[in-house]
């Protein structure tokens, strides 16, 4: 249930919001000044806080300014009889979600604590879903050809030079990707995905530079296009040895001018992106057999990292079999299971040519299939070898 608390001097106020919000079902809790409002703070999760800006001992906007830190996700409604433009915007600046006068208009107090409550979900769930991205793009394991891996993450994402990405498939690619934006100076901003291969040859381009309105046949509105979407931020092309070379002549203009024009458009329009690319392709190969830009390759390669196939770091088997097993479960709300050694050591034994995304599909399937230990007969019985 969201919970609310009411700073503000006047018994007679405080008694009518609580009352007000509290036919709403929200719990309330009250303080007569800031310092007040402050330890309960400390104490509790407010939702939302509404606050009195002229009061004894501490006025509102200083109230406001310390809770930053003794409550950073609580939306502020600042309140006031002596409200004006000028305090708004600098209680807003502050940090305020909103403010209103007194005495409060019944529904515009109401509409707006029910925005606040919006607003700070929405903040709840974002930084859940940071951190659940956070974890899934967690390399795990210990080998020494992971820790290399890591030691040149650590290297570049502080910067903006461009990385080009090479593995197998399923060996983790998407995840150096993730730790190389959320490690960037450009974290705060997106980070947009294009998968080169999942794409046609013929709508690459529009799904890269967007494209204006009739542009085409099926173009019925504008689109902005990826490279627009992810400015400020960083712009992953999976798979970018699948791209055509058409849309590979206009990549690399991109990149060398930091420009980019919508399909049937004239208009040029300024990027501010980071490209890393990642390819599963020998794209030496590709260039001999001119199916790549050798040009658009020494763009994309000033950094270039190799991720190791599955097979040449099997050391780290236990330590993703342990990783997928508590992910699993939570993911089916479920206790998880344990492994006994012997079906670890089976597992280390065998080839996976699938990598990394093999091996998780393989331990969904022992999960499903064993019992509360997965044992080496299970593992003979469903490894699917």
């Amino acid at each position: 249930m969201p919970r609310i608390l009411i700073i503000d001097d006047e018994k007679a106020i405080r008694n009518t919001l609580k009352e007000i919000l509290e036919y709403e079902s929200y719990t309330v809790d009250q303080a007569e000044d800031g310092p007040s409002g402050l330890d309960l703070m400390i104490k509790n999760k407010y939702d939302v806080v509404l606050c009195d800006i002229k009061m004894p001992k501490m006025d509102g906007l200083e109230v406001l300014e310390r809770a930053q830190l003794a409550s950073p996700d609580s939306a502020f409604i600042m309140v006031s009889a002596h409200g004006n433009i000028e305090t708004a915007v600098d209680a807003t600046k502050k940090g305020a979600f909103d403010f209103i006068q007194k005495p409060p208009d019944l529904n515009r107090l109401l509409v707006t604590v029910r925005n606040a409550l919006d607003r700070t979900k929405l903040v709840t769930e974002t930084k859940t879903l940071k951190k659940k991205i956070a974890k899934s793009s967690e390399m795990i394991g210990a080998s020494a050809e992971l820790e290399q891996v890591r030691k040149q993450i650590a290297k570049v994402a502080p910067t903006d030079a461009r990385v080009l990405i090479t593995g197998p498939n399923g060996a983790g690619k998407e995840m150096v990707a993730r730790q190389l934006h959320e490690l960037s100076n450009r974290n705060n901003g997106p980070m947009i995905e294009v998968n080169c291969a999942a794409s046609p040859s013929e709508l690459i381009e529009s799904e890269l530079f967007g494209h204006e309105k009739g542009s085409f046949t099926s173009a019925v509105k504008q689109r902005i296009g990826k490279f627009e979407q992810a400015d400020g931020g960083t712009l992953f092309l999976d798979e970018i040895g699948d791209m055509s070379l058409s849309a590979q002549a206009k990549v690399l203009r991109a990149l060398q001018e930091s420009k980019i024009t919508r399909v049937g458009g004239e208009k040029e329009i300024s990027v501010n992106v980071r490209v890393i690319a990642a390819t599963n392709k020998d794209l030496q190969q590709e260039i001999a057999e001119r199916n790549f830009r050798e040009d658009l390759y020494h763009r994309l390669s000033v950094i270039l990292i190799k991720v190791p196939a599955l097979n040449d770091r099997r050391d780290d088997i236990p330590d993703l079999v342990q990783r997928f097993l508590a992910d699993i479960a939570r993911d089916y709300g479920d206790k998880p299971k344990t492994i006994d050694a012997k079906a670890l050591d089976y597992l280390k034994s065998l080839d996976w040519r699938g990598n990394i995304r093999e091996l998780r599909n393989v331990v969904e399937r022992l999960i499903i299939m064993s019992e509360d230990t997965i044992t080496e007969a299970d593992a003979k019985a469903y490894a699917g070898k």
